[in-house]
């Protein structure tokens, strides 16, 4: 089975209904696997397979389950080189939140990518706090999920101002990789230490 076969498998997989309601669907775990692979500390596999499902799913049987978890590592690794190449990451859905933000497939993947974040939020701001934040805004603004937040509400308000920024977020994912994963320059002896 090819590998785009393989997806297309994995996509109903994660698209069925029978999923637990938390469950994240295909575009939404593209998202969460590409803040796995941007975040500098590695989660166990288990450990991110398992959140994704938020329960384990019906599978049909052990082979299934095998099957689908392959494909989810396989997509991981695969989203992992796009993002260490000098190519601007595809994501899987379209740059816009359309008509109904709560309905776009960008909603989901933002949404996603932010479930990824969560996982070891504190790692994600340990180097660069305000680069970071800065750069992740685009995403929680796309996610909806800080709507309530004043600094968000007026941002969600002005549906030009969204759509100019998701349309960065494949470079966004670019830079966000270079501050997670560049080699320091300097020693660690030379670091300043935090108080």
């Amino acid at each position: 089975m090819s590998f785009a076969e393989q997806l297309a498998r994995l996509q109903v997989f994660l698209d069925a209904d029978d999923l637990h309601e938390e469950a994240l669907d295909y575009i939404a775990a593209h998202g969460y696997l590409t803040a796995l692979c941007i975040c500098s500390e590695e989660v166990p596999e288990r450990e991110w397979i398992d959140a994704l499902f938020a329960e384990p799913p019906k599978y049909a049987d052990d082979t299934e389950r095998e099957a689908i978890e392959a494909t989810l590592v396989q997509l991981k690794a695969h989203i992992g080189r796009q993002l260490a190449s000098d190519e601007d990451m595809e994501l899987p859905c379209e740059l816009d939140m359309g008509d109904d933000p709560d309905e776009s497939d960008l909603r989901g993947w933002c949404i996603g990518f932010m479930e990824g974040v969560f996982m070891r939020e504190a790692v994600w701001f340990e180097e660069a706090e305000e680069e970071v934040s800065e750069l992740l805004l685009p995403i929680m603004v796309g996610s909806g999920l800080f709507d309530e937040q004043p600094e968000f509400s007026d941002i969600a308000a002005d549906p030009n101002l969204v759509d100019e920024m998701v349309s960065q977020i494949p470079e966004i994912l670019t830079a966000l990789y270079l501050i997670c994963h560049a080699p320091e320059e300097k020693p660690a002896l030379l670091k300043p230490r935090r108080h």
